[in-house]
């Protein structure tokens, strides 16, 4: 007698890996190559850019992929993250859920209230990077901006690139601690008993079935 086969669900699709990949890829990039902009003590950093003249070059054009690539991504997710009465159960016991206590944080759809978190701060948080970015870009637009202008912008992406920073930290943390959650973003599937633990409302709407 043969075990009954696992109940595998689709949770995203190759445009969504693909997508997610590449933002992952640019903010690697951005992160590394700002760092050694940011600070003498990190310019050792560029020679993995083959040297200082090329990262200056790399670093604003890496931005901008990165914002061509994500805001057509959150656009296709916007209405999987919409902020619903559960998400707010979930934050009010968030503490309890990345302890591992498993507290009761209702039925959570497709992403949880700390992942839409971070689809919403990423989005304004990108606006203030491309804009702050795009004031000081040499040699094409900061000779036209005065230099207050650029002081204030310097400060205000280094601040938003920390922001940033935090947030992604977080989000990989915690998708290393969901057991699961990476794999999804690599094969594009969950098992049923993943999507009944982790998101029951999600998979009622999958499969029709309860999440017993």
């Amino acid at each position: 007698m043969t075990a009954p086969r696992e109940e595998v669900l689709l949770r995203h699709g190759n445009a969504t890996r693909v997508a997610h990949w590449a933002v992952a890829i640019a903010f690697v990039a951005l992160f590394l190559s700002g760092l050694a902009l940011f600070h003498p003590f990190f310019f050792w950093i560029s020679a993995l850019f083959g040297g200082g003249p090329f990262l200056r070059i790399l670093h604003p054009f890496a931005g901008v992929a990165l914002v061509l690539v994500f805001y057509p991504y959150a656009a296709a997710h916007l209405r999987d993250n919409r902020w619903l009465p559960v998400d707010g159960r979930w934050v009010r016991n968030m503490g309890a859920y990345m302890r591992n206590e498993h507290p009761d944080v209702g039925e959570t759809h497709k992403y949880n209230a700390g992942q839409k978190l971070m689809y919403w701060s990423m989005i304004p948080i990108l606006a203030l990077l491309l804009l702050t970015g795009l004031l000081v870009w040499q040699p094409w637009i900061a000779p036209h901006v005065p230099a207050g202008v650029r002081r204030a912008a310097g400060l205000l992406h280094a601040v938003g690139a920390f922001v940033m920073f935090v947030g992604i930290g977080i989000h990989v943390y915690a998708a290393i601690w969901t057991k699961g959650s990476i794999d999804a973003m690599i094969r594009g599937t969950v098992s049923g008993a993943w999507a009944r633990f982790h998101h029951p409302a999600w998979y009622r709407e999958m499969t029709g079935r309860e999440p017993r």
